[in-house]
């Protein structure tokens, strides 16, 4: 009898362990995007921007003012019919982004909706 419900149990985890597979995402937009501006100014500002998404439809947004780490905070970014919306729950200041991906002959491109480039991909 013992070695009857040994059995039953192994089969039950193998079946329940089989059953819970999450789905993967192979979105396009998944990866490192990064935008640098240089601002002429009395002081010559640098300032880049960096965004990690995930395949959770999560990601990692940093900010480097002069190459120092300035703003680092959590996104959540949604995908319908193309169009990317990226929003910042933990910026208060800072509006949801709505981009889409574009390829030019500079490489692959977040654009807003007005045209302009939000990020470039990294490789």
């Amino acid at each position: 009898m013992k070695r009857l419900f040994s059995f039953i149990a192994i089969l039950t985890i193998i079946f329940v362990s089989n059953c819970s597979r999450i789905p993967e995402n192979n979105d396009p937009v998944i990866g490192k995007w990064i935008k640098a501006d240089t601002q002429t100014t009395s002081q010559n500002s640098k300032t880049k921007n960096e965004w990690i998404f995930n395949d959770v439809y999560l990601g990692r947004f940093h900010s480097y003012q002069n190459e120092r780490l300035d703003v680092i905070t959590d996104f959540r970014w949604d995908e319908e019919d193309g169009v990317y919306t990226i929003s910042y729950p933990g910026l208060e200041n800072k509006t949801n982004d709505v981009v889409t991906i574009t390829d030019s002959e500079n490489g692959i491109l977040l654009k807003n909706i007005e045209g302009k480039i939000l990020a470039y991909r990294q490789n």
